[in-house]
């Protein structure tokens, strides 16, 4: 983030809310919904944001909120068990003859992209072309059966979401030019295909007609919170605990996220895994693990709701 920009923001009037759903896997999606559903039984629903930024797996969790009641999606969370489709994180794929999973592999390629590259426009190029490229062998890369069994997994998950009222940001990467890009109601993208580009990963790019897109992460790694810039108060919801691979210097963290929007004047309440569970995030695309995590973020939801109460404005749910 450039001096510029940050001064920009402060001369801003600030308004309205906005929830920050970061990306991780299928038990950050599962955590995420836990958090939101403990919240709004103990009677704060965080889901009339003015605005809602989801990345990765927080988008899924974004699309999924827009269709069905937290409580709804929580019960079917913790009623699917570890059961085949109960992921919602990114594409994975079995590992074969005992060698080493595939997620494993790709977070080595992507460390070394990063310790490569000058910044953080050049990684996100080096993965977009080396996601392109995985789908072909060509930077024109283009896989249409891929993508099309990628959309289809992602629209068992959101149930036939579609765009709400409200605004919804969702973010991911032009895999051909490296920029960064956020989908909203107004981008004439359905909004199955807004969160399967932002939950591509790297391992291959989601096409969008003749556009090509990897995961919302390579933007700002899980939580992009500086979308919400201009909003009076801020709540981020972070599974992966704000950790993030990127240098310091890049200034992608969720900590100078954060610092930059209080500068700005906005209130920032940042919510993360208690310790005791941080062993479920590990291997964020373990699907055994959603269990155990939705049902943490619950209590963590239920125990911290009369506090966010107050912080999100005195608006309490019906329910």
């Amino acid at each position: 983030m450039d001096s510029s920009s940050d001064a920009g923001a402060a001369s801003e009037v600030l308004s309205g809310r906005a929830l920050v759903l970061g990306g991780g896997g299928a038990t950050g999606n599962a955590w995420l919904i836990g958090v939101v559903a403990g919240l709004a039984d103990a009677g704060l629903d965080v889901t009339d944001a003015d605005l809602t930024i989801g990345t990765s797996a927080g988008s899924t969790a974004a699309a999924q909120l827009a269709a069905a009641s937290p409580t709804e999606l929580y019960a079917a969370t913790v009623g699917a068990g570890a059961g085949a489709g109960a992921g919602a994180g990114r594409p994975t794929e079995r590992s074969r003859g005992g060698a080493r999973p595939p997620m494993t592999d790709h977070l080595e390629a992507f460390q070394a992209v990063i310790a490569s590259s000058a910044d953080a426009a050049d990684m996100r190029r080096r993965m977009g072309a080396a996601a392109l490229a995985a789908d072909d062998g060509t930077d024109a890369g283009v896989d249409a059966a891929r993508s099309s069994r990628w959309r289809e997994t992602v629209a068992a998950r959101v149930g036939g979401a579609r765009w709400p009222a409200r605004r919804i940001l969702l973010t991911a990467v032009d895999a051909r030019t490296g920029e960064p890009v956020t989908f909203d109601n107004d981008s004439g993208v359905d909004l199955v295909d807004a969160v399967a580009a932002s939950c591509a990963g790297g391992a291959f790019a989601y096409a969008i007609g003749d556009g090509r897109f990897i995961d919302g992460g390579y933007r700002s790694f899980a939580e992009n919170a500086d979308l919400a810039a201009g909003c009076e108060k801020v709540l981020v919801l972070s599974p992966l605990g704000g950790m993030s691979r990127y240098p310091e210097e890049w200034g992608l963290s969720l900590a100078a996220q954060v610092a930059a929007l209080r500068a700005a004047g906005s209130r920032v309440e940042v919510l993360v895994p208690g310790a005791a569970d941080a062993h479920l995030f590990a291997n964020p695309t373990d699907v055994t693990h959603r269990v155990p995590a939705a049902r943490a973020g619950y209590a963590q939801g239920r125990a911290l709701a009369e506090r966010l109460t107050e912080f999100w404005g005195g608006i309490r749910s019906d329910d």
